[in-house]
């Protein structure tokens, strides 16, 4: 069991470079800002499985429930702050 859980865990860590690709390349504000979003919620997934790895879920997953409410707001307030630049112009 421990196996399969260190090899989801690279293969998420895998797929948050592809994402951080996206975040770096990414030929609008928009696909730069859910590039960071993907990262965000591949985090979150990451935090479950190391703490699954650990053998100690609880604390994992408050850490991971906590990253994915400042992931969201953060979220958001980007986009409003970028709505309303363009609103501006």
């Amino acid at each position: 069991m421990g196996t399969v859980l260190v090899a989801a865990t690279v293969v998420v860590a895998a797929m948050m470079l592809i994402s951080g690709y996206r975040m770096v390349a990414g030929p609008t504000v928009f696909d730069r800002i859910i590039g960071v979003g993907v990262i965000g919620t591949k985090t979150i997934i990451l935090l479950a499985l190391v703490g699954f790895l650990y053998g100690r879920v609880e604390m994992f997953l408050d850490l991971a429930v906590a990253y994915a409410l400042l992931n969201f707001i953060g979220t958001i307030a980007i986009s409003k702050y970028i709505e309303r630049r363009e609103v501006a112009k």
